[in-house]
């Protein structure tokens, strides 16, 4: 019998039928990404202000990545009046950010579902979800999805066609380690059932927790401002946007950048100590309760802030100058 922990409800992902991968063929698809990449970013852009610098990092980091779409995600907080809203505001500020970087292209920023799941049967099936869908199925190698967000674009494409599992490979920045007492955090927490489609679906996943794991990406005024402070129209603004979001007078304040982490993997999975463990089963109480018989995924359970932050302050320095 297997080994459970913590609360296990009927939970509605439990009961959707997924393609069988065979374990072998997901261990290789998990396997630390070598060379250069074929990716999509998947992101809540305006949610505050570390997915601004994951998507330039990611744009930036081209020996690394061909960063091939990049879908506005739903959120709800006080930067939102709705997950519409809030997908919106992402879509107009990834076009921001590329305007910034004199990167503007078409048929690259795709609009994502405009509202979170109620059900398995109910799939959006958004720009985003739609071209996911597109890019996976004619994918040569695996597809990287950098998912930094509430997942419901790329559960969506799951749900609309499970084939593509064996065709992606998903780095997501959500939940907490699998040691905490609750799994609760934001992007797990605004859609728990698309973070279900990822935890249940068998899809090759790389689970980037926040604490207590990219909660070191710690960064402050003083060192954003050192280094990308004139560092072209895209340091500016980067800059910009952090010194608006310290509260008060900032003093003692330091700002975690989480979403640079699943970037940051792809371009060296040197900088993190991974663990293949049986995928969580994600309770409708937020918590985590195991099978040590379900499939296997990777969970990230350290990274360097230093190496990680360097690289990206480097390459905006780069860019500025070439």
């Amino acid at each position: 019998m297997p080994f459970l922990l913590g609360l296990l409800p009927l939970s509605p992902s439990l009961s959707q039928v997924y393609p069988t991968l065979p374990e072998a063929f997901r261990l290789n698809q998990l396997q630390a990404p070598e060379g250069k990449v074929d990716v999509v970013i998947d992101t809540d852009t305006y949610n505050e202000i570390d997915d601004q610098f994951a998507v330039v990092y990611a744009l930036l980091s081209p020996e690394a990545m061909n960063v091939s779409a990049i879908y506005a995600a739903p959120y709800l907080n006080k930067r939102s009046v709705s997950p519409k809203d809030g997908m919106e505001k992402s879509f107009e500020e990834i076009e921001r950010l590329l305007d910034k970087l004199g990167m503007q292209q078409n048929d690259f920023v795709y609009r994502g579902s405009e509202a979170f799941l109620e059900s398995l049967e109910k799939p959006h099936d958004s720009p985003a979800a739609k071209d996911l869908v597109e890019k996976a199925m004619q994918a040569d190698g695996p597809l990287y999805v950098l998912t930094l967000g509430a997942p419901t674009n790329v559960a969506s494409a799951i749900l609309m066609e499970p084939e593509i599992i064996h065709k992606i490979v998903v780095v997501w920045l959500g939940g907490k380690g699998l040691n905490w007492k609750t799994a609760t955090e934001f992007n797990l927490m605004q859609d728990p059932i698309a973070s279900q489609v990822l935890f249940d679906s068998g899809v090759p996943l790389i689970q980037i927790p926040t604490q207590p794991v990219t909660s070191h990406l710690l960064t402050t005024v003083a060192e954003v401002e050192t280094y990308l402070s004139g560092q072209g129209a895209i340091g500016d603004y980067l800059v910009e946007i952090f010194n608006e979001y310290q509260p008060g007078d900032g003093f003692g304040w330091s700002k975690v950048i989480w979403d640079i982490s699943a970037i940051a993997y792809v371009i060296d999975p040197g900088w993190f100590s991974t663990e293949i463990r049986s995928s969580p089963i994600l309770t409708d109480q937020l918590t985590y309760s195991f099978d040590h018989t379900r499939h296997l995924y990777k969970v990230a359970t350290y990274l360097n802030r230093d190496r990680i932050f360097g690289d990206m302050f480097k390459k905006i320095q780069q860019y500025k100058n070439q």
